[in-house]
């Protein structure tokens, strides 16, 4: 992590070189770097910026899945939901639901993807692919699936970050991998058991993320029954966003998304990507 870091810094520095004397910079540095510079000149706004983590070094107060911060739906009135699936990756997780994404594919359901550094790395193929196709977003499930706290906790029984550093770590490490890979800024995290303390989701942000949960239960972690998983998002209401998962292809997720979908059309319900809404 302390070479991430030193990379990153790095990259900063490259950039304020930019800003102070482009054409000196562009005469002196290697091609590599210099390619670097390029992509950097191309997108400005999107550099990261050094991060004071001392600010974060503060007692928190709440813990949870609804605490300060934490975006739980789309604000509007309209009938439009969100579909958002979590892979969570590690031993008992790198599996891939390949139903359920060929029936999002078949039926043109735009979905937004939480995936987890370990899920990518284990599957980086299939994770090129989906990050290529326009049906779906590709957002930040962290790097080793752990609840965010700068002050440490648990969640279901797994450990938390336990420190601004921590939470730095576990959302920019999954974070530089995926840009990468695909050139791509994530701006969404959720983090592993969607636990957080309020300190986290304001670190969080200043790296430029929302922090992102639910109000629609999907299939809790994979454990629902098909006709459970259905049940719990044709109760969905208009903005909901709803949490369910694609890395466990045993679970009743698929077709319980495959009995829904056609149900809370009929409703009249859109299904959306959160990338283009407001959250709240």
């Amino acid at each position: 992590m302390k070479v991430r870091c030193l990379l990153l810094s790095t990259c900063v520095s490259l950039c304020l070189l930019q800003g102070c004397s482009q054409k000196a910079e562009e005469e002196s540095i290697p091609a590599a770097e210099k390619e670097a510079a390029e992509v950097s000149k191309k997108a400005p706004e999107e550099v990261m910026k050094p991060l004071d983590l001392s600010a974060f070094e503060r007692k928190p107060v709440q813990w949870g899945e609804q605490v300060d911060g934490v975006k739980t739906r789309m604000k509007t009135d309209e009938k439009k939901m969100a579909l958002t699936f979590d892979a969570c990756g590690g031993a008992h997780g790198s599996g891939y639901d390949e139903e359920l994404l060929s029936f999002l594919r078949a039926e043109q359901v735009p979905a937004t993807l939480f995936l987890n550094e370990r899920w990518i790395q284990a599957n980086k193929a299939l994770f090129l692919e989906l990050a290529a196709d326009p049906l779906f977003q590709i957002e930040n499930h962290g790097t080793e699936h752990a609840p965010l706290s700068v002050a440490g906790g648990e969640a279901w029984g797994i450990e938390a970050t336990a420190s601004p550093q921590a939470v730095y770590d576990e959302i920019m490490s999954n974070h530089q991998t995926v840009k990468a890979l695909t050139g791509k800024e994530m701006t969404m995290f959720r983090s592993g058991t969607a636990y957080y303390d309020e300190v986290a989701v304001q670190l969080a942000e200043e790296l430029g993320y929302q922090v992102v949960n639910f109000d629609v239960l999907g299939d809790a972690g994979a454990t629902f029954s098909s006709e459970q998983v259905k049940q719990a998002l044709i109760s969905a209401k208009e903005g909901a966003i709803a949490l369910l998962h694609m890395n466990q292809p045993q679970s009743g997720t698929a077709e319980g998304v495959k009995q829904a979908v056609p149900v809370l059309r009929e409703q009249g319900y859109e299904f959306v990507l959160l990338g283009n809404e407001t959250l709240e």
